[in-house]
């Protein structure tokens, strides 16, 4: 599919140097445009696909996880990339998000978390923060945000990382280090929306934001967690890995072979459909 050039996002965006942060990974990958399948629902987040040269496949608010997993099942010589909001993918896809996890494919999940929703001009996410105030929400937001980092490492999901919009080398990295790794991988994408968010802006993150100590072990499950619930201040970085899991895809028994390679046996076929039809 051709990239589009008309960008339909306001001057400011953080889906602006999301953007940059993927090209640059998939690039210094050399992932090949054919190779891979960019996947979205809905909202702002959900349009970074049509800005890439490469297969897009744009499906339901808060289904993309489903088509993902498909596709990958279908084809595992895909890359196969999700992109979505803080509310398509936690909110409307919150039991999709869960039991992706628990299932384990090989995908890389980027959720551009702006904690609003911004497409509808403004609402509360599920990563809001109790305070604050919305056209919906006017006496404040009164609900514990989500946490998609606890949750994740609470699921044992196989990769789990956060980045900041703000900070385009190091998400960069985080972005090549999730695709590289062979199973579920989650990178959380602090970004600012300037207009309909006035509270998390850039430099409420820059003041918050700090990156995780070299020295962080991130085969310590319990670790990652307490790093994940922190709240004065917020770690980037990865929070945690567990190599050992195997992929969904690798238990089906497609013997190795995408299933658009296997030859159609009519014999097997046609008395399969005379025991059914009778």
């Amino acid at each position: 599919m051709p990239a589009s050039t008309d960008i339909a996002w306001c001057p400011g965006c953080g889906n602006f140097p999301i953007l940059t942060i993927v090209k640059m990974a998939l690039a210094e990958l050399s992932i090949a445009p054919e190779k891979l399948v960019s996947v979205s629902g809905i909202g702002q987040a959900g349009k970074a696909p049509h800005y890439y040269r490469t297969h897009v496949f744009n499906g339901l608010h808060g289904r993309a996880l489903s088509a993902a997993t498909g596709i990958k099942m279908a084809n595992p010589e895909l890359t196969v990339i999700v992109e979505s909001g803080d509310g398509d993918m936690y909110g409307e896809g919150g039991n999709h998000f869960l039991h992706t996890i628990r299932r384990n494919p090989d995908i890389t999940v980027l959720v551009h978390n702006n904690m609003v929703y911004g497409l509808t001009k403004g609402q509360a996410s599920p990563t809001s923060e109790v305070g604050m105030k919305t056209p919906v929400q006017v006496s404040g937001v009164f609900v514990e945000p989500f946490n998609p980092l606890a949750s994740a490492i609470a699921l044992d999901a196989s990769f789990v990382a956060r980045a900041f919009a703000g900070n385009i080398p190091h998400a960069k990295d985080l972005v090549k280090k999730a695709i590289a790794h062979k199973g579920f991988s989650l990178v959380d994408i602090f970004q600012p929306c300037p207009v309909f968010n006035k509270q998390n802006t850039y430099p409420w993150f820059q003041e918050k934001v700090y990156t995780l100590e070299a020295s962080h072990d991130t085969r310590d499950r319990a670790e990652a967690f307490r790093r994940a619930i922190e709240t004065d201040r917020l770690p980037v970085g990865v929070f945690y890995e567990n190599p050992n899991r195997t992929p969904f895809e690798d238990h089906l028994g497609n013997h190795g072979r995408p299933l658009f390679r296997h030859r159609v046996d009519n014999q097997i076929l046609d008395e399969l459909l005379r025991e059914r039809i009778g």
